[in-house]
């Protein structure tokens, strides 16, 4: 389980901000250099990693978004909050990569089963752009860890593996690009593009399935469960529990839980030890929004020793 504490709401709040607009800003500017990189070259490869660049511009921009829109209170509309816009803007982006992986895949096949080789015009430039890509970012995901680190947000967290996972078609880019220009293996551009469209695809349809898992109201991950269940099982003054149920939507986890306790002791001190194991949860998932109910913890009558 996650037991590091967590920083101040307002200090967790401006981190994932700063993480939010880095995103955009990094995006923004890998989508220009890429587009001036592909008119120079004409190369798929660079290609398929403007699109994925214009993809990441739309899922950074949907993610800085949904972290200002669900960091609003809940108000009488919406009584537990605004989280599940995270999971629809995921939805709707999952379906856009989809479709343009099949245009980048559909152009990269008919380049392969051309009769006449595509041609590939200044490398040199090309290679620079996707050079200063993947310094950005790194840059960009170097800072997105240390952001997760302190605040543990996972759309942060989402964002930075997506990014990195972008390192790949960039770097597959650059030796094709070297193939071009040291051998003349233009086909090697189209081979590139055609792997970048398949990562694509395995990450839209991951992305999709997370966000229609949260939207069905799927539980949360096994190992969070068993996390609030051995806090809640090994608390003192809760002498059981029973119907622990969770579900998620977009950054939250919610949970419900009957807790019994003593029945014989004042309400006050059960409100005292609900609210202490409230603490403790969301200390360890600071994202986790709970319910505590609280019961009497069933009386068990003696046996006697003669009885039977």
């Amino acid at each position: 389980m996650n037991a590091t504490p967590s920083p101040a709401p307002d200090s967790g709040a401006r981190l994932n901000l700063s993480a939010g607009v880095a995103s955009v800003l990094v995006a923004l500017t890998l989508v220009l250099l890429k587009l001036w990189a592909l008119g120079q070259t004409g190369a798929l490869s660079i290609a398929a990693t403007l699109v994925d660049s214009a993809m990441d511009l739309l899922m950074s921009a949907g993610g800085l978004a949904a972290i200002v829109y669900a960091a609003k209170p809940a108000d009488e509309d919406h009584a537990f909050g605004h989280t599940s816009a995270e999971d629809l803007a995921a939805l709707m982006q999952s379906v856009f990569i989809l479709v343009s992986a099949g245009v980048i895949a559909v152009a990269s096949l008919r380049r392969l089963l051309a009769v006449a080789p595509p041609e590939i015009a200044a490398e040199g430039a090309g290679a620079l752009v996707l050079g200063l890509s993947i310094l950005l970012t790194l840059g960009l995901v170097a800072w997105q860890r240390q952001v997760v680190r302190r605040t543990g947000n996972p759309v942060v967290a989402a964002d930075s593996l997506h990014y990195i996972g972008d390192l790949i078609p960039s770097i597959g880019g650059l030796l094709a690009l070297w193939a071009s220009a040291a051998f003349g293996l233009t086909q090697i551009d189209s081979v590139v593009a055609l792997a970048a469209a398949g990562l694509m695809v395995v990450g839209a349809l991951g992305l999709g399935r997370r966000a229609f898992d949260a939207l069905m109201d799927r539980r949360a991950d096994p190992a969070v469960i068993d996390g609030i269940a051995a806090i809640t099982s090994a608390f003192p003054g809760v002498r059981g529990y029973h119907d622990l149920k969770t579900r998620t939507a977009g950054s939250r986890i919610f949970v419900n839980l009957h807790i019994e306790l003593d029945g014989d002791q004042t309400l006050d001190e059960a409100h005292a030890i609900g609210a202490a194991l409230k603490r403790e949860i969301i200390r360890a998932y600071p994202l986790a929004d709970v319910l505590i109910h609280k019961d009497p913890a069933a009386r068990r009558t003696p046996v006697s020793p003669e009885a039977g």
